[in-house]
């Protein structure tokens, strides 16, 4: 795909995928491969983007190869019927170079890189990270900025961001503040036509960040309910905002259910408000509901207890999710 389609495609819904595991910890790239043929089948025709391995893929925990293994089967699955933008990101430059070009090797469009973690680096670095990744691969492939303080104690603030999207194949940012003047700021302070800014925390924060002309969003939910997802999604193409905030209370239940997982499995170690992430083994357990393969999730995280389970399962009934 050349450059200037790839741009032009970066928008929907962005389903960062889990990837499941068996109970003695091990991969389950069949699982894997089940879960990302069902999604073919629910998305086609439809604006969506597959991204592997990115810290809902929990790739922090996974070896190399497992991460290039699951990368290289996603690809060969979805054949071009979707854009895949694989999770890429390392601590550091010289490994994340080698994960980009692996997934170049193999077809996938683009990466998604989280910003370098464990030391945070001066505006320079951070400069020099990207831009060094983006001239190690080709031309037309893509690379969307994850702009996540959360997990990497950093974020690039509007005026970098903006001196980072002249780079021509850096073309999106996953852009995590839950600070809508952020949003506001950033959306504002990048051209459009260089750079999209897309939603990376879900469709209750997108149903915010759409007044400013936000073209899409990532989606966790979407790996198990992507007919819930898109309507959202379309309903903001159409500007109809009241269909689009009927939409979004219609998820609160389960969103309101992995706060309360939060709760139960608290206190957390994190700093502020920040930790815990419980979010992911909530997305595993309703797969595993729905009857796909949603599996373990792998230390430190830990998984939902039984009443969870069952409480999530009448939740997802509820939300016609199964029979």
């Amino acid at each position: 795909m050349q450059l200037s389609d790839l741009k032009k495609a970066m928008r929907g819904v962005v389903i960062v995928q889990t990837t499941p595991f068996n109970k003695d910890g091990s991969l389950d790239l069949e699982g894997m491969r089940a879960n990302t043929r069902w999604l073919l089948e629910h998305t086609a025709g439809k604006d969506f983007i597959f991204t592997p391995v990115g810290s809902t893929g929990e790739f922090y925990a996974m070896s190399d190869d497992e991460c290039k293994a699951v990368t290289k089967m996603v690809v060969e699955e979805v054949k071009g019927k979707n854009v895949i933008l694989a999770g890429t990101g390392r601590a550091g430059t010289l490994e994340t170079i080698k994960m980009c070009q692996y997934a170049e090797s193999v077809g996938a469009d683009g990466v998604q890189i989280v910003l370098p973690y464990y030391h945070v680096p001066t505006e320079e670095g951070m400069y020099q990270h990207y831009k060094q990744i983006a001239e190690s691969v080709g031309k037309d492939f893509g690379i969307m900025i994850y702009n996540n303080p959360a997990v990497s104690s950093s974020w690039i603030k509007p005026p970098l961001m903006a001196k980072l999207s002249k780079i021509p194949n850096i073309i999106a940012v996953k852009e995590n503040t839950p600070y809508i003047k952020s949003y506001y700021t950033m959306q504002r302070a990048v051209d459009p036509n260089d750079m999209a800014i897309l939603c990376g925390l879900g469709e209750q924060v997108f149903s915010f960040e759409v007044l400013y002309g936000c073209a899409g969003f990532i989606s966790g939910l979407a790996n198990f309910a992507p007919d819930l997802s898109y309507p959202v999604y379309e309903a903001a193409v159409a500007r109809n905002f009241d269909k689009l905030a009927e939409l979004v209370d219609s998820l609160a239940p389960f969103f309101s259910f992995r706060s309360k997982v939060l709760e139960n499995h608290g206190p957390h170690t994190g700093i502020g408000e920040v930790g815990g992430n419980m979010y992911i083994s909530v997305f595993k357990a309703a797969m595993d509901i729905v009857g796909l393969r949603g599996g373990e999730v792998r230390l430190p995280l830990v998984g939902l207890n039984k009443e969870e389970k069952d409480e999530l399962s009448f939740i997802l009934k509820t939300m016609r999710l199964f029979k």
